[in-house]
């Protein structure tokens, strides 16, 4: 599977990852940079009100021992923590460092040091503040697939200053091979990845991390904020589950073997705790919970087209469907040890006096259903089995059932038990979530009373509901998806971009920031559209 260059060559990619080849582009300093090993700049994450984790790369021929240095200052005039800090060859030349005894909401410089003394980028990070707590604010992103288009969301963000953690609820990259997502006709010249196959080996799934991290725009992201990360489908394949994905097969091997060595990579390339799931305190204002809805207990998704096979009768088959297996409480999302977890913390972090409680995960919450209105978006000229699928898109909508089975939606009574639990605590639910690629804004209920608000953030690069309903404006789509689907209070179906959500004692803020283009590179907006929230009402403010 890896005979695309001679074993030389291809240890030599899997050392450097694309930095031979993109310091052909870089200025002058970041070429002596990776000259000198560190090869894609630095990143905090997994931050407490007294420590933080740092990671850099270092390649060189041998394991390397690092000095870690972090200061208040950018001079480094005095150093305030640190330590040593090996990057081993076995870890892909990656290392990382939990450094502590850190003053809580306080933002610190960070650099490394090689050996012969030659230092990293200097990084910017923060603790979480303790205590009494006024605002925080967080960037929501996700689905950043390179080959679509420039990162214009990770440049705007990092140009800005009122931002305190950022949250990735996945989708960091994507696993398959040149051509196939994007197609070649749509890939931009000049966003290319390693490998050119499908990553599916340790050293592809590296490769590919070493590709993205080579963005500029992602490393100074990184360089500037410490970030949250949670993986989706695509750091592993598309559509995954506890027992296998939609994109793979036989021929390329074990599943395990493939879920493992993308789980490794993954956590050698972020900075990232080796725990699945996990929460983080932001004083007295907002506990935020990180959960994991793809590997750990995900049933396999329900597809229509396995429901319906060998069946006559469409409409009946999808009704009892709909009443039976559909609505089986058995079927897992997060996993009974995943759901006591949230559940018990919901309850700890209400009691603890904690205004909100936001949980940023992978998949949105809300429920879609397809509009009747859908069935003219595609055309005429469609081949067949588009024209079959529309048309049992809507009967399925007739039936109860929603438009996307891989969200919370394929799952109702997990997602129904997670809501009546945040009911139960009392709490100010507030869902983060990716994956789809558009914009959401949904009021969420259970058992006929508020549950929440759902932040719904848009993709990075990667196309949305605009890409497969051309010639159909954002208004039309936006108008009939609102009235086939309650819940849902606004959306934007067009634009790529991320949003930024600020946390206050009496209300939270989301703010879509929608880019005029990913094709060229420029961090210019279109537009920024916000909602409100007043905690205690767990849904969204009459706009």
């Amino acid at each position: 599977m890896h005979q695309l260059w001679g074993e030389m060559d291809r240890r030599l990619l899997i050392k450097l990852g694309t930095a031979g080849l993109a310091a052909l582009s870089l200025p002058g300093t970041a070429r002596a940079m990776m000259a000198q090993g560190f090869t894609h700049g630095v990143a905090s994450g997994e931050p407490g009100a007294n420590s933080v984790m740092l990671w850099t790369r270092y390649a060189a021929a041998s394991d390397s021992a690092l000095t870690a240095e972090l200061s208040e200052s950018p001079d480094f005039a005095r150093i305030a923590g640190g330590g040593s800090v090996t990057a081993k060859g076995e870890r892909d030349h990656t290392a990382k460092l939990v450094v502590d005894g850190l003053e809580p909401g306080r933002w610190y410089f960070y650099r490394f040091v090689a050996p012969d003394g030659t230092k990293s980028v200097t990084g910017r990070t923060r603790t979480l503040p303790a205590g009494p707590t006024s605002a925080f604010t967080i960037a929501l992103f996700s689905c950043s697939n390179l080959p679509f288009g420039w990162f214009n969301a990770y440049a705007h963000a990092a140009a800005r200053n009122d931002i305190d953690l950022v949250a990735h609820v996945g989708d960091y990259l994507y696993e398959y091979k040149v051509g196939d997502y994007p197609s070649l006709a749509e890939a931009l010249p000049g966003r290319d990845i390693q490998p050119t196959q499908e990553i599916v080996a340790l050293a592809d799934y590296r490769l590919r991390y070493a590709a993205y991290r080579s963005d500029p725009d992602l490393q100074r992201l990184h360089q500037l904020f410490p970030v949250i990360a949670q993986w989706d489908d695509h750091e592993f394949a598309n559509d995954v589950w506890k027992g296998g994905a939609e994109n793979h097969n036989e021929g390329e091997g074990d599943w395990r073997a493939r879920e493992a060595a993308a789980e490794r990579a993954h956590g050698e390339w972020m900075p990232v705790a080796d725990t699945r799931w996990r929460h983080y305190q932001a004083g007295d204002l907002a506990t935020i919970f990180l959960p994991e809805t793809r590997i750990t207990a995900r049933d396999k998704p329900f597809e229509l087209g396995d429901i319906l096979e060998g069946k006559r009768d469409v409409v009946a088959t999808l009704k009892q469907f709909a009443e039976t297996d559909y609505r089986d409480p058995a079927r897992q999302l997060m996993g009974a040890s995943q759901e006591e977890w949230l559940f018990d913390g919901l309850g700890q972090s209400v009691k603890s006096g904690t205004r909100w409680q936001v949980c940023a995960q992978q998949i949105v919450m809300g429920s879609l259903f397809t509009p009747p209105e859908s069935r003219d978006w595609f055309g005429a000229d469609q081949p067949d089995y588009v024209k079959r699928r529309v048309e049992v898109s809507q009967l399925a909508a007739k039936a109860g059932l929603p438009l996307n089975m891989d969200s919370w939606d394929g799952y109702p009574a997990a997602r129904a038990r997670l809501l009546a639990a945040a009911q139960k605590a009392d709490a100010d639910l507030v869902t983060l979530s990716g994956d789809s690629h558009n914009a959401w804004a949904f009021d969420l209920a259970h058992d006929g009373r508020p549950a929440g608000v759902e932040v719904g953030g848009h993709s990075v690069t990667s196309p949305g509901y605009e890409a497969y309903t051309t010639g159909i404006s954002d208004a039309a789509r936006v108008s009939a998806l609102r009235h086939a689907s309650p819940e849902l209070q606004w959306a934007n179906t067009e634009d790529r971009g991320y949003v930024s959500v600020q946390l206050t004692r009496e209300r939270v803020t989301a703010n879509w920031h929608n880019l005029e283009t990913i094709r060229t590179h420029t961090p210019a907006l279109k537009e920024t559209h916000s909602m409100t929230a007043t905690r205690g009402r767990r849904k969204y403010d009459a706009a």
